[in-house]
């Protein structure tokens, strides 16, 4: 699988990252790396929302699903592996979390990635995954896997990461694979 690099955001106390151009017909599967994203606001929520063809406002309809599992720092309690359901979406329009919960101190950070397949398609929905990893508020590891779909027949092409609330600093690459 031969990846290609398309842009790269770096981002330094940004509200959004956002991929305006370069999401079309070209590549079939596109990859986006997060790299040491750090939130403002504790407690906050890394997600994406997509722009249809034409459209503005990021609020394409999805429907998804969410499981963590994770281990606190000082080992206590009981490491888990649980299903999500307060994040998960049934045809929603919100903000799809990647990562939830987020700390803000100086060391603490989430990296990971989102696979968006056959964005450009104007027959089907737009399927898409992702797993992140982050140093939670309440400090613990937590890693959060992600799927679904944006429920749209157009074609895809922007997407914008964001946090809940707050801005952060990182940087997010933009891959693209035929």
């Amino acid at each position: 699988m031969a990846m290609t690099l398309i842009t790269t955001n770096t981002s330094s106390n940004a509200a959004t990252s956002d991929f305006t151009s370069s999401i079309d017909s070209t590549y079939k599967l596109y990859i986006f790396k997060f790299i040491n994203l750090n939130a403002a606001t504790d407690d906050a929520t890394f997600g994406f929302q997509a722009n249809a063809s034409s459209q503005s406002g990021y609020n394409e309809t999805i429907t998804s699903s969410v499981f963590r599992a994770y281990h606190k720092e000082d080992d206590s309690g009981t490491p888990a592996l649980a299903y999500n359901a307060g994040i998960d979406q049934a045809q929603g329009t919100a903000l799809q979390a990647l990562g939830f919960g987020l700390d803000n101190g100086a060391d603490a950070s989430m990296s990971g990635e989102l696979h968006l397949f056959n964005p450009s398609s104007t027959t089907y929905a737009k399927h898409f995954h992702g797993i992140t990893n982050n140093l939670q508020n309440a400090d613990f590891s937590e890693q959060q896997f992600t799927a679904g779909y944006l429920n749209v027949t157009a074609a895809i092409t922007n997407i914008q990461f964001k946090m809940s609330s707050g801005n952060f600093d990182g940087k997010i690459k933009m891959w693209g694979v035929k």
